[in-house]
């Protein structure tokens, strides 16, 4: 016996079946009844049997018919989710990917490259990039307002995301261009120990602790002058005099315009910037391949 077998066979097959009439399948399938006959007796000769008794009343199932029905309906419905999931992908392929962000990952032109590689390998999907605000340190992951975000490491609930490491490098201090620390060329962590310091808002969390080097601290509080949620409120407060604060060296250009300077600073370890996503998202095709473009981005 042959098993070359379609679905459209197995589907003319059930609607039978169930309406136990030939002209009610048929309208049910949107087919004419000798076409729907006819496809019938063709899978008979294909399975060697007899699937149906047929009379002037319509149609009942032989054994044989029994027996394949239960089989046929899981073929189908099988099949269906196989076509679901089909189309699913081929959606995703199309569909709009949120790139989250709390400060523009500008380094060495880092996110044109990365789009580039990304637009190359998927170019139906579309890129949508969204600020956000540094209130939330995962930059929209945690409320699932993006599919993906650069951050700023360490992430609150770590547990959650996953993530590629895409800058690591040093702190430096933005400090006010009047202050009496910016005339050194560098300056030793322990000398900022009293100095008011911008701080991230408390919902950031850890990462608000990692700027404020409350690891280089010794246990000391450390004084804040302010906080801040953004580039702009931060650029203000420096010049207003209210505080100092750590950058990492690939954000200094953004601080250190007019009336601020930025120095190297002895006793702090350096900063992590990272491409991150949500560990449940890590399957989901653009999330993989936009991860994949950042780290052959960065690999050069």
């Amino acid at each position: 016996m042959t098993m070359d077998v379609r679905a459209r066979d197995l589907r003319y097959f059930v609607a039978v079946a169930e309406e136990l009439h030939f002209t009610r399948a048929a309208a049910r399938l949107y087919v004419s009844q000798p076409a729907l006959s006819k496809q019938i007796r063709a899978l008979e000769l294909r399975l060697g049997a007899h699937l149906f008794r047929r009379d002037r009343s319509g149609a009942a199932l032989t054994a044989a018919g029994e027996a394949l029905l239960p089989h046929a309906r899981k073929v189908l419905a099988a099949w269906e989710e196989g076509a679901a999931a089909l189309e699913a992908a081929k959606a995703e392929q199309r569909s709009t990917l949120v790139v989250g962000m709390s400060t523009s990952p500008a380094r060495g032109g880092l996110l044109p490259a990365v789009r580039s590689r990304f637009g190359a390998a998927h170019p139906h999907a579309t890129t949508r990039l969204r600020q956000v605000s540094w209130e939330d340190p995962t930059a929209g992951l945690a409320d699932g307002g993006v599919d993906i975000a650069f951050v700023w490491l360490p992430l609150p609930d770590r547990e959650r995301y996953g993530w590629t490491v895409v800058a690591e490098e040093p702190r430096l201090v933005a400090l006010p261009d009047a202050h009496p620390l910016a005339a050194r060329a560098e300056v030793d962590f322990a000398d900022l120990l009293d100095e008011p310091f911008l701080a991230l808002p408390p919902s950031a969390g850890p990462l608000r602790d990692f700027w404020l080097a409350l690891d280089a601290r010794a246990g000391r509080p450390p004084r804040i002058g302010a906080e801040v949620a953004g580039v702009e409120e931060t650029y203000e407060a420096l010049i207003a005099g209210l505080g100092i604060c750590l950058v990492a060296a690939g954000n200094a250009p953004l601080i250190a315009l007019g009336g601020v300077t930025t120095r190297p600073v002895r006793g702090v370890g350096t900063s992590r910037y990272a491409l991150a996503w949500r560990r449940e998202d890590e399957h989901r095709p653009l999330v993989r391949a936009y991860a994949e473009a950042c780290r052959d981005t960065v690999a050069g």
